[in-house]
């Protein structure tokens, strides 16, 4: 009786309870109601839950039977064959995360990130344990590894985050009770950057733009600096979600989760416009690799920033990345008078205090500010002349 009155945990979540009687025998409570019976049991260096049976199908005392025969083969030497199934069907942290891929993780825009952020600093240490043998202590070393290696503290939050989310879908599927990677502190602050090409430096970054010899990554760049856009997200730029006529760009997804509708400035269009005619129906920027589109455009930056004489690298503290690009339009709708929320629509930020106010506005303010930020732009670069200013109309008047 007291069994069926057990308050179900919270979605997402499992309640375990342990066996006064038989301390190794636990009951897993979902949130959907499922109570399920187990032996708990070391195996060598690992833990391995037995699946006895569910309540009320199984009772207390038929689970606590059951519990003890198992307990009595280890006791002997012996290692029941259920014992042998259930760790071996409990799968490593690689196997898991090819699992989470398929399940989660493909379905993100910054997928791939997070597959080169595994393989490069949580495969080699964990890949291979047991998700159930994974613990606190080796999550914070993991990091401290990382953070020893040099890493900014950005990248050590990244590669914490990452294992967070995986356990925390292992607790979902069923595999883990509790994630180890909750709790672990991670040393140093995030260093906000606020680079972005300022008008000297505009000049020298067109002219160096319009010497590079591949057409695609100077359309890519220039992409990227007139739409703010992500780079993963111009990668992937596919003209099913382009409308050239009405001037926008639609992302289905976005790294934050929620889809983005880009407003296209004049000049952005006629770039388009131009690949249309060799790429169309397919991505805006294909590539040879298993994408079918292009994945890293970094040396072509390297390139124009060394012709500009424009240092290059967050290393340097002057230094300038692609992603700066993505800021430099911010920043000039900012130099032009644009307001925060136009600038957060624009860019597809998210926030709690600000997603209400961008979810009410239209991209007709979005979009003119947009426009005067990159006709700025391209006049500082001397690509473009002064438009010229014309007086508004007085109200009432024919």
């Amino acid at each position: 009786m007291a069994l069926q009155k057990l308050e179900l945990p919270p979605v997402g979540k499992r309640l375990t309870i342990y066996d006064e009687k038989v301390p190794k025998l636990a009951l897993r409570v979902t949130a959907a109601g499922t109570k399920t019976f187990y032996v708990v049991k070391r195996a060598g260096t690992e833990m391995a839950w037995v699946k006895l049976g569910a309540f009320p199908e199984m009772t207390v005392e038929k689970a606590q039977a059951e519990a003890e025969r198992i307990l009595g083969e280890f006791a002997t030497g012996a290692n029941p064959a259920k014992v042998r199934r259930a760790f071996k069907a409990e799968p490593t942290l690689t196997e898991f995360f090819s699992e989470y891929g398929t399940r989660h993780g493909n379905k993100l825009a910054v997928w791939r990130d997070m597959q080169q952020r595994f393989w490069d600093y949580l495969q080699k240490p964990l890949g291979d344990k047991k998700l159930t043998a994974i613990n606190r202590a080796m999550i914070a070393r993991v990091l401290s590894d990382v953070e020893k290696a040099g890493k900014a503290a950005a990248t050590v939050r990244l590669v914490r985050a990452l294992a967070s989310g995986m356990f925390s879908k292992a607790i979902e599927w069923g595999y883990l009770d509790a994630n180890p990677a909750h709790g672990v502190k991670v040393a140093g602050r995030v260093v906000t950057r606020d680079r972005f090409l300022q008008p000297d430096e505009l000049p020298r970054f067109f002219a160096a733009l319009a010497e590079e010899p591949s057409i695609a990554m100077r359309d890519f760049i220039l992409l990227a600096l007139l739409t703010g856009a992500r780079r993963a997200n111009v990668c992937a730029m596919h003209w099913r979600e382009i409308d050239l006529a009405a001037g926008n760009w639609r992302l289905p997804v976005t790294k934050n989760g929620t889809p983005q509708t880009v407003t296209l400035c004049p000049e952005a269009v006629e770039i388009l416009k131009a690949r249309q005619e060799a790429t169309a129906g397919g991505f805006v920027f294909p590539g040879t690799g298993a994408t079918g589109h292009m994945v890293e455009p970094k040396k072509a930056v390297i390139r124009i920033m060394e012709r500009a004489g424009i240092p290059y690298g967050r290393n340097d503290p002057n230094g300038v990345t692609l992603h700066d690009l993505r800021r430099t339009m911010g920043s000039w709708q900012a130099r032009t008078g644009a307001s925060l929320a136009i600038i957060g629509k624009s860019l597809n930020h998210k926030s709690q205090q600000a997603t209400a106010i961008y979810a009410r506005l239209d991209l007709d303010p979005v979009r003119a500010s947009v426009n005067t930020a990159t006709a700025a732009m391209l006049e500082a670069g001397g690509m473009k002349s002064a438009a010229e200013v014309l007086p508004l109309a007085k109200r009432g008047a024919a």
